[in-house]
């Protein structure tokens, strides 16, 4: 490890930054440097700028992808470096909607998926409607099964939270914890003391997807927006919904608005509240 990565990493965990972060704003700073073969110390602002372009404009990365990239450069030359660092690339969010898939799809995934250990974790993002990160890092004492709970731990921006633990998902919880009896995290991975990997986990959704023929929804976050979604459709209002995802805003929350059959089928078009007489003329 160089000395300006562990300048950067001390410098990181003296301000708390979750572990995730760290990971990412490390991983920018040395794509940066192997994009160019040099220390990223001895970089101009123009070569930075080049860099970035080439993100957006050739590699065409998402918008996330990029602006945590930038946060990452940014606290290096700042906070490590201690060099201004003026650098203003305006990155627009998607507009595209959240997909989520219909109940029927849900169950269709999840029954055809035979393996207990992988249907367990794909019925418990579903079921608390995990981020795939949450998931991963799980453990047997975050299932409250007196309180019907589950703890989230550092999280995103480093919140802690709690989520639904239905009695189904419950059962299934024990009959998987009975089978392979966790000790650390409750989806280990196969390095030992190592939780699951995220890869993994898209890789077992994704099998399960092409497996049932469903097309909709892209990777394993549609469960997500699927938890949301059925919530929202079930009367569940946006304020608890929003702090059963986490979401800083509600206005994150209320994007699930658009997507909801029941917001939707309860509106009535104008041209239903027009009277028509039979040859089609209006009154």
């Amino acid at each position: 490890m160089t000395p300006l990565r562990k300048r950067m990493i001390r410098e990181l965990e003296l301000q708390r930054k979750a572990p995730r972060t760290i990971e990412a704003y490390v991983s920018a700073v040395k794509e940066l440097a192997d994009h160019y073969g040099r220390s990223p110390a001895d970089l101009s602002v123009e070569e930075i700028r080049d860099f970035f372009h080439n993100m957006i404009v050739v590699r065409k990365l998402a918008w996330s992808s990029c602006n945590q990239r930038l946060c990452g450069v940014s606290f290096f030359y700042r906070e490590v470096l201690g060099k201004p660092f003026e650098l203003r690339i305006p990155m627009k969010r998607s507009s595209r909607l959240p997909v989520p898939l219909s109940r029927q799809e849900v169950k269709r995934l999840l029954t055809a998926v035979t393996n207990l250990k992988h249907r367990t974790m794909l019925m418990t993002a579903y079921g608390a409607g995990l981020r795939v990160s949450e998931l991963v890092r799980l453990r047997a004492e975050d299932i409250h099964s007196d309180r019907m709970l589950i703890h989230i731990r550092n999280a995103k921006r480093n919140k802690d939270r709690y989520t639904l633990l239905s009695p189904r998902l419950l059962a299934e919880l024990r009959t998987y914890w009975c089978q392979y009896r966790p000790q650390l995290w409750l989806f280990p991975g196969r390095i030992q003391g190592e939780p699951l990997t995220s890869d993994t986990i898209r890789k077992v959704f994704c099998a399960a997807k092409e497996k049932v023929d469903v097309t909709r929804g892209g990777g394993i976050h549609c469960l997500r927006h699927s938890f949301a979604t059925h919530l929202l459709e079930s009367g569940v209002d946006l304020v608890t919904i929003q702090r059963l995802l986490g979401h800083a805003s509600l206005k994150t929350t209320a994007i699930y608005l658009h997507v909801t059959e029941k917001h939707l089928s309860s509106i009535k078009s104008p041209l239903d509240l027009l009277r028509m007489p039979q040859n089609g003329e209006l009154e």
